[in-house]
C-alpha cells in the first residue's frame, strides 16, 4: 500500500510538471494551471499523515503564483480561482487523510479487543493429549475479519478426550457470543455426560433457550476412549470428518442426517451416535466449510478427500500446514470464508 500510494504521489508531481511545461510552452493567453489542482488530491492518496497533501496543495499554489506572474496575460480571475481551487482541495484532502486515519484507528482498536475475545474464547489445545496427537489451524477469510463464527476445542473428560468443532451462522459479535455460549456448555456436559448424543441434546437446548437468537451452529462431536477401542461420533448438520487408515481416506457419514444445533425441534427426535475402528496411527479430521466449499476460478469446489489421501499422514501439524498450502494453492487468491481445521491421531 506505502509503494502504491507513493507512485501516486510522484506521478502527482509528474502531472504538476507536464502542466508546468504546457503553460510555458503555450500562448501568452493560456494557462494550465487548474490541472495543479489534482496534486494535493493524488498527495493524499493512501498516506496516514495530512501534512503530505498540505505540503503538496502549497507546492501547488506556490506554482500558480509563479505561472501567474510569468504569464500577465492571461485574467487575473483565472489565476485566483485556480489557487482558490488548490487551497479548497487540499483542505478536503487533508480532511480525507484525517478521517480515514481515524477510522483506521478505531478498526485496530476494535480488532485488537475481538482478537482478545477470540484467544480467550478458543483456547490453546496442546500437542498431545491422551493417546492423541493434535493439531488445529483457523484461517480467517481475510485479515481484516479476523474474528468469525468457526469455533473448536479438545479436553480430557472421565471418558476420554472429547473434540469439538464447529461453524455458527453467523458473523461479527454476535456470531462470538453464540460461540462463547455453545463452548461453555460443551466444556460442563463434556465432563458430566457420558452419552456423546446427550451432550449434543443439551448443546441444542442451551441454545434454543437463548433469548432473540437466530443463529443455529453445525457441528461434529468426537469421543476417543484413552484405553484402545472405537471412537464415537455425533454429527449435527456439519461436513462429515475423514478418516485416515492405513493410507486410506473414508467419509464418516451419520448414521442418520441431523439438523444443525439450535435447529434439532423443527424435525423432533434426538441426535444420534455412530461407533468408528480408530486404531494406533488412524487420523481423525474434521473441518470446516471454508475447506471443503473453497472454489477454484472455474467454481468447483475443493476435492478435500482426494487431496487429503494424496498427502502423507504423519504428524498432524505438518499435515495441516500442507492442507492449507493445498487449499490456497487450488483457490488461486484468499479463501472467501473462515476455514477451522481438527486433526487428532492415535498414538497408542
Amino acid at each position: 500500500m506505502a509503494r502504491w500510494s507513493h507512485g501516486v504521489t510522484i506521478g502527482g508531481y509528474v502531472l504538476v510538471a507536464v502542466a508546468v511545461a504546457l503553460d510555458l510552452a503555450s500562448g501568452p493567453d493560456v494557462t494550465f494551471a487548474p490541472m495543479l489542482a489534482a496534486l494535493p488530491v493524488l498527495a493524499g492518496v493512501g498516506v496516514r499523515r495530512a501534512s503530505v497533501p498540505l505540503a503538496a496543495g502549497a507546492v501547488a499554489c506556490a506554482i500558480v503564483v509563479g505561472l501567474a506572474a510569468y504569464d500577465a496575460d492571461v485574467p487575473a480571475v483565472v489565476m485566483a480561482t485556480a489557487a482558490a481551487t488548490v487551497v479548497v482541495v487540499t483542505f478536503f484532502s487533508c480532511a480525507n487523510v484525517a478521517v480515514v486515519t481515524a477510522q483506521e484507528r478505531e478498526l485496530a482498536r476494535v480488532r485488537t479487543v475481538a482478537e482478545a475475545a477470540q484467544r480467550a474464547l478458543l483456547r490453546l489445545v496442546p500437542r498431545r493429549m491422551g493417546p492423541l496427537v493434535v493439531a488445529v489451524r483457523y484461517v480467517a477469510a481475510e485479515a481484516e475479519a479476523r474474528i468469525g463464527g468457526d469455533l473448536y476445542e479438545v479436553m480430557p473428560t472421565p471418558y476420554g478426550v472429547r473434540l469439538f468443532l464447529g461453524d455458527v451462522c453467523g458473523k461479527g459479535l454476535a456470531a462470538v457470543e453464540t460461540a462463547a455460549d455453545v463452548l461453555g456448555v460443551f466444556r460442563e456436559a463434556a465432563r458430566a455426560e457420558p452419552d456423546l448424543a446427550k451432550v449434543a441434546g443439551r448443546l441444542d437446548s442451551a441454545l434454543v433457550r437463548r433469548p432473540a437468537s437466530e443463529e443455529f451452529v453445525t457441528a461434529v462431536l468426537v469421543s476417543i476412549p484413552d484405553a484402545p477401542g472405537p471412537a464415537v461420533v455425533v454429527n449435527c448438520g456439519h461436513p462429515p470428518p475423514l478418516l485416515c487408515h492405513d493410507g486410506q481416506v473414508s467419509t464418516v457419514e451419520p448414521p442418520v442426517e441431523a439438523p444443525p444445533l439450535a435447529l434439532l425441534g423443527l424435525v423432533g427426535g434426538d441426535y444420534h451416535a455412530r461407533s468408528i475402528a480408530f486404531e494406533r496411527r488412524d487420523l481423525l479430521l474434521l473441518y470446516t466449510d471454508g475447506v471443503s466449499e473453497a472454489r477454484d476460478t472455474a467454481n468447483r469446489f475443493y476435492p478435500l478427500a482426494q487431496r487429503l489421501a494424496a498427502l502423507p499422514h504423519g504428524e498432524p501439524d505438518a499435515l495441516l500446514d500442507e492442507l492449507l498450502l493445498d487449499v490456497r494453492a487450488y483457490v488461486g487468491s484468499g479463501l472467501t470464508d473462515d476455514a477451522a481445521l481438527l486433526a487428532v491421531r492415535r498414538e497408542r
